[in-house]
């Protein structure tokens, strides 16, 4: 069972009650009150879901049990050969890339990659890529557009690695030509937040022709957490930045930013990975049927419109003031 988050309080209260029950004698009467008991969880997680508040979506797009990439690739995806190293300097682990077969399709998939136990996210240093990890992406994305693969991108970082040795290695030159190569891709390329899509580090692999996102995913141009020390110099004020971000899935497919919401299941995707994993395969392969069948040309400039409308709201509204 994933560990519940502060609001998920009365599913606790009720996890509690059938763990009691089940130290019971086994009996009609106590299989009926958990049985009960289990259809109230259901009905109360799916209350709580349904007016979550953008601070508790970014606490379920970082919840420990979300499925991770490699996750959505076990399941999504057979013949995965994972490639590494950018040829430059190193592999860097918290991007993973490798070739796959997706329906009897070859394809590409790229993905941040979290971690999902603590040696793990050492490992993957917690999805902060380096700039070897966005040059190795594009050197895989270069190889698909060579044998006419499409390209599948999983976002799911908190930003791009800040550190010394990144900016030493150039990791906004590494991301701004990732913008620029990834825009001028001539094979299908379908973009999933499923989980937190930070700032930069996330749009250095997001830049597509379809941008799908998860009911319960985040995608902004700085953590909340960020903004919050920037424009109040309190980080604690993070909930009432992660309102002013306008970070959820409505928020963003009303703005224009992606093209649809994938449903996740009662409780998110973290509850049910399999159920999670049906929902994102409908959509997946529906998005990549409607993307290869445009011709060339105009996959290439209809990509380039997306991109130019973003933000056109705020100029258009700035102007009418």
């Amino acid at each position: 069972m994933p560990e519940l988050l502060d609001f998920e309080e009365p599913v606790g209260v009720l996890l509690k009650e059938i763990e009691a029950l089940s130290m019971l004698p086994d009996s009609d009467q106590r299989r009926q009150d958990i049985t009960r008991l289990t259809e109230r969880i259901v009905s109360v997680r799916a209350e709580l879901y349904r007016g979550l508040t953008p601070w508790q979506r970014v606490l379920v797009a970082r919840h420990p049990s979300r499925p991770t990439t490699l996750d959505y690739i076990e399941r999504l995806f057979t013949d995965f050969i994972e490639i590494h190293g950018d040829r430059r300097f190193a592999d860097d682990h918290a991007i993973v890339t490798g070739l796959a077969r997706y329906r009897d399709q070859e394809i590409l998939v790229v993905g941040h990659q979290k971690g999902s136990d603590t040696k793990q996210k050492i490992y993957r240093n917690f999805g902060y890529a380096r700039p070897e990890g966005y040059r190795k992406a594009l050197r895989a994305m270069q190889t698909a557009q060579k044998f006419g693969r499409p390209i599948v991108c999983f976002v799911d970082t908190p930003a791009a690695y800040p550190g010394i040795e990144s900016e030493e290695r150039g990791v906004a030159e590494a991301i701004a030509l990732n913008l620029r190569e990834m825009a001028m891709l001539e094979v299908p390329v379908v973009i999933v937040v499923h989980g937190e899509g930070g700032s930069g580090g996330a749009l250095g692999i997001a830049v597509g022709d379809r941008i799908l996102m998860h009911e319960f995913a985040i995608y902004s141009v700085i953590p909340p957490e960020g903004c919050a020390a920037i424009l109040w110099r309190d980080s604690a004020r993070k909930v009432e930045a992660s309102a002013a971000l306008k970070l959820t899935a409505p928020d963003l497919l009303g703005l224009g930013i992606i093209d649809e919401i994938i449903k996740e299941p009662i409780g998110g995707a973290h509850t049910d990975p399999a159920a999670a994993t049906t929902l994102l395969d409908e959509a997946l392969h529906r998005t990549l049927g409607e993307v290869a069948a445009l011709e060339v040309n105009v996959r290439l400039e209809l990509r380039y419109q997306k991109f130019r409308k973003m933000g056109s709201i705020g100029i258009v509204e700035e102007a009418e003031s």
